[in-house]
């Protein structure tokens, strides 16, 4: 009778020690999870908005781009029109031999609403006859079509252009 009654103390630590190790990978499971939540949360805030262009348009603007100049298309002039935010949609831009975007009040593009705009974020410039946009060393980068760039990068109608928290989409 004493052998059995010792053995129950014993079962006991062992089953406590065995759920007490399923509630810690419990936790460190809840943990894990908690921290996926954050990155995705963190990527959806920083990724850059608007559609992504299929392979065929990125080959048709290409064909566009190498085309020789005496055949292309002269239009009207290109704006740069506020897609986002909300509160500022519709607003244009008119997009001449240089202008800057950022949040001093000097820029020809001022986004002082944005807080993720740096003071001068990108410059829009014309250059043998094509307009480019370049970032100018800003925080948060600048986006054309979804893609950080790096270098000039010349805009075309239909571009996204992302500067900070606000969007602009090339317009004629």
């Amino acid at each position: 009778m004493t052998g059995s009654i010792a053995l129950v103390p014993l079962l006991a630590t062992q089953n406590f020690t065995s759920i007490l190790r399923v509630m810690q990978w419990f936790v460190v499971a809840l943990i894990f999870v908690f921290f996926l939540r954050v990155i995705r949360a963190v990527w959806v805030e920083v990724r850059p908005v608007g559609p992504r262009q299929t392979r065929s348009e990125r080959r048709k603007e290409k064909r566009i781009e190498e085309a020789p100049e005496p055949t292309r298309r002269r239009g009207k002039q290109l704006l740069l029109e506020v897609i986002e935010p909300s509160d500022h949609r519709g607003q244009t831009f008119e997009l001449g031999d240089e202008l800057t975007i950022g949040r001093s009040p000097g820029c020809g593009i001022p986004t002082t609403y944005d807080t993720y705009s740096s003071t001068l974020h990108a410059r829009v410039f014309r250059q043998g006859g094509q307009i480019l946009i370049e970032d100018l060393g800003s925080t948060n980068g600048t986006f054309v079509n979804s893609e950080r760039i790096s270098r000039p990068t010349k805009l075309a109608k239909r571009d996204l252009v992302q500067v900070g928290g606000t969007v602009f989409q090339v317009t004629r």
